[in-house]
């Protein structure tokens, strides 16, 4: 049996369609952040982008996020390569770092649902930033999205 394409394949060698298919769509690159401008460290927010709908974990307006939300932040080989808050369940972290897919993946389950059912995803756990003043971000402080995966 050949092996799958995220196991051959190095992310600049990904087709669009396969690349579109490592988004497990856990929603967690959608949440804010807040970065310490001295350190560099970066620490998530329950606070989700505006465009994010907290039950499908998917962006409500793909196709023009970025007109939408300027800062939005596109995900290409490049930017998986110098991202450093990229969530360790992440398809692109894993297969930028040689490792596999967990099994809840919608590539290995072939079911998009059992990223929820794992508990991976950030199904029900957010609020969008139009109910959230910015200055109040850090109220919002969490960890799960850098501790989903420890389960193995």
């Amino acid at each position: 049996m050949e092996n799958p394409f995220w196991k051959t394949k190095s992310l600049e060698e990904l087709t669009p369609a396969e690349w579109e298919s490592l988004c497990d769509g856990c929603g967690l690159c959608c949440l804010n952040k807040l970065e310490d401008w001295d350190s560099g460290e970066v620490a998530f927010t329950s606070v989700a982008c505006r465009l994010l709908d907290g039950e499908s974990c998917r962006c409500s307006d793909y196709e023009n996020r970025q007109k939408t939300v300027p800062d939005c932040i596109q995900l290409t080989p490049q930017a998986v390569h110098e991202i450093t808050w990229l969530p360790p369940t992440c398809g692109y972290r894993l297969v930028r770092d040689g490792e596999d897919l967990y099994w809840w993946h919608p590539l290995i389950s072939g079911d998009p649902d059992t990223v929820h059912q794992a508990g991976i995803s950030a199904k029900g756990r957010t609020v969008s930033e139009t109910e959230v003043d910015v200055d109040d971000f850090e109220d919002y402080l969490v960890d799960w999205p850098l501790t989903v995966g420890e389960r193995r």
